[in-house]
């Protein structure tokens, strides 16, 4: 939520950032003419107040013809105050609905723009596979390889689900483990087992709600909704907390499903892994001081690059421009991998710095040594997503005959160094 202080002493500065994010006038004149109203009624409930307690004084000096008007002026203002007070909460409810619906204002780095064709590539790592044959895409190849099963997954519970069998569950698994392993034990990080459903407080509290609620899925006639990523309950374990400086910073990772509508086209990306209703993530977050959090916001997306550097997948990073960060980001990096399938990189994490818009809905602060409490701020990315991870292991390191080395960090998690064609379908 962006600081309705800044809306009402640095107008300029919101409606600069909010063009950028693509608002229209006519969204950002209502905004503005909202706050007026706003400000209007506040200022004349707190002068009918201050007179009316000029007017409680006087009532006890006056004598007793006097004293009668007195009290019926006061009765009056009492009257018209809470008038005010009325239009006031009704006001004050209207610019909630509308600063819940706005998105973050840029970072100043972020690269000016209306689309990904905006994004900056800033670096990349490994080199692309080289093949003496046609690759396969990686849908092709777990289904031959008996590793995947989306036909029977279609059956089960519709299109965009997957079944993962034998050596693919154990891959799925492997990198499950590796990825918490590894920032858990060499990047700091504390591991949490979450809920995987949450209430209604906890999706407005990072953005999710109230804007894309057509976008998640919601258990009928309750509260509960199924996340999208663990993002969502990772950031609320300390909503409606004050933390102290010492606290800070404090790193959270998870694994969970996430559930998602992915509604829409997508092409080729359609197919497989890519774009599921359920898929699996291993998420980080960081909540941090706010003069840290750009530092954090490196060393988070140098934690997930650390996953496909010990995979030797090929990569790159790209900062995204304005019109391409999400709701809550005020400047975020993603990482796409490359995939032979697409003959192009792929997005598989977003690592995003939101400074205090979450902290803001969620009510999350710390106190600063003998200051007044401020709100931290917070980051998250992914670290990986699971299933498009299988997908780039799969076509990056297939073989002619169809089979695929497995990285040699994940040989240890699976117990194999080769998945080929060895296992009958059920």
């Amino acid at each position: 939520m962006i600081d309705i202080k800044l809306i009402r002493e640095n107008p300029e500065r919101v409606r600069n950032g909010l063009r950028l994010r693509g608002a229209s006038e006519d969204s950002l004149e209502h905004l503005f003419a909202t706050e007026k109203e706003r400000r209007s009624l506040i200022q004349q409930a707190d002068e009918l107040k201050s007179k009316r307690n000029i007017l409680q004084e006087e009532i006890n000096k006056a004598d007793a013809g006097k004293r009668l008007k007195i009290i019926e002026e006061t009765k009056a203002i009492s009257i018209r105050i809470k008038e005010i007070d009325s239009l006031l909460a009704e006001k004050e409810e209207s610019f909630s609905k509308i600063v819940l619906q706005l998105p973050n204002i840029p970072h100043s780095t972020v690269p000016p723009g209306k689309d990904s064709s905006s994004n900056k590539e800033i670096r990349s790592w490994g080199k692309k596979p080289e093949f003496s044959f046609k690759p396969k895409p990686h849908w092709e190849l777990g289904e031959t390889l008996k590793i995947l099963d989306t036909r029977r997954a279609t059956k089960i519970a519709g299109s965009r689900f997957s079944l993962f069998m034998g050596l693919g569950a154990r891959l799925e698994r492997g990198l499950i483990n590796f990825m918490l392993d590894l920032h858990t034990k060499e990047h700091g990080y504390k591991e949490v087992s979450p809920p995987f459903l949450v209430n209604s407080e906890t999706m407005t509290g990072t953005g999710q709600l109230p804007k894309f609620a057509d976008d998640l899925f919601k258990c009928a006639d309750t509260d509960y909704w199924l996340i999208p990523t663990a993002e969502v309950p990772l950031t609320n374990i300390h909503r409606d907390e004050i933390l102290s400086a010492k606290d800070l910073p404090l790193l959270y990772t998870a694994y969970t499903p996430c559930f998602r509508k992915e509604a829409g086209t997508y092409g080729k990306e359609s197919r497989g892994l890519i774009r599921q209703h359920q898929f699996d993530k291993v998420e980080l977050v960081r909540l941090t001081k706010p003069e840290d959090s750009y530092n954090h916001l490196e060393r988070l997306l140098l934690d997930a690059e650390e996953v496909l550097k010990r995979l030797n997948l090929h990569y790159r990073v790209v900062a995204l421009c304005t019109g391409d960060l999400g709701f809550s980001a005020s400047k975020t990096y993603d990482i796409e991998v490359w995939m032979p399938s697409l003959d192009a990189f792929m997005e598989i994490s977003s690592c995003s710095n939101f400074e205090d818009f979450q902290a803001r809905r969620c009510s999350m602060k710390y106190r600063p040594d003998g200051k007044a409490v401020e709100y931290l701020h917070t980051l998250n990315g992914s670290g990986l997503a699971i299933g498009r991870t299988v997908a780039a292991i799969l076509e990056n390191f297939q073989k002619e005959d169809g089979s695929i080395k497995i990285p040699e960090v994940l040989q240890p998690y699976i117990g194999e160094s080769l998945i080929a064609n060895c296992e009958s379908r059920i």
